[in-house]
């Protein structure tokens, strides 16, 4: 019976349009390698909820997100859910064990139904020596979740639990289109997803909203967050950042 699901999710993935033109690690291959490419993947939808990867796995194959989003997490030995980050469609993951061929770091788990297509190492790094182009937007991106970590290490050195999730927040809030100078959150992942990021509870991060709706600093509209007042958030995440470091 699962693997009849199974079969039938990759079917559902072939019917879907089955192309990897908006992902901007491809953008500059022609059309001709591009099809090529897209024929030596594996196509799969998977449901929300549904594990991708698991963590110390010896599966190598690299993600494309063709459609939806995945959470890249781990688990403590009490079974608290760590978040490391949220790859959207048009992003990528599974690539540090396709290059350094150690098993999988962190589980992958869909956090919407998405389309993924999924290229076996020897591919990929076949890919990266024969492009350089490619190759320069992976070691970008490897220097980006470098840079990431050390933030996220020193956010939990030096910042309590409600800096964390105002830091989260201005990190996940983009430039709305509509209003010039207006930023939002689109949309709001669950908060046990933000306490997940943060290393902290989902009554925490419903506590820290809450403390800013009466500031003005802070809006809901349905599913969406808009970020009022972006240098005034700035302002208080380094208030009580510098409130701490004098305590210490």
């Amino acid at each position: 019976m699962a693997d009849d699901t199974a079969s039938q999710r990759e079917g559902q993935g072939n019917a879907a349009a089955r192309s990897l033109k908006g992902l901007a690690l491809f953008d500059g291959l022609d059309e001709a390698e591009l099809r090529r490419l897209e024929t030596s993947c594996r196509w799969r939808l998977f449901r929300v909820g549904e594990q991708v990867l698991e963590t110390g796995s010896d599966s190598r194959d690299v993600f494309f997100i063709v459609q939806g989003a995945v959470n890249i997490v781990d688990f403590s030995l009490s079974g608290r859910e760590i978040g490391f980050a949220t790859a959207g469609t048009g992003t990528y993951f599974g690539e540090l064990s396709a290059i350094d061929g150690q098993p999988r770091s962190a589980y992958a788990i869909a956090a919407e139904d998405s389309l993924l297509a999924s290229l076996a190492p020897n591919l990929f790094l076949e890919l990266l020596q024969r492009r350089a182009e490619i190759t320069f937007k992976v070691l970008q991106r490897l220097a980006q979740m470098v840079r990431a970590g050390d933030l996220r290490i020193m956010e939990l050195s030096t910042l309590a639990a409600t800096q964390r999730v105002y830091a989260e927040l201005l990190r996940m809030a983009v430039p709305d289109s509509a209003v010039p100078g207006l930023w939002v959150v689109r949309p709001l992942p669950p908060l046990r997803e933000i306490a997940s990021r943060t290393s902290t509870t989902r009554e925490t991060v419903n506590r820290a909203l809450a403390q800013l709706y009466p500031l003005d600093l802070l809006r809901r509209k349905g599913r969406n967050l808009y970020v009022m007042n972006r240098a005034a958030l700035e302002d208080i995440v380094r208030t009580l950042q510098l409130q701490g470091s004098a305590r210490a």
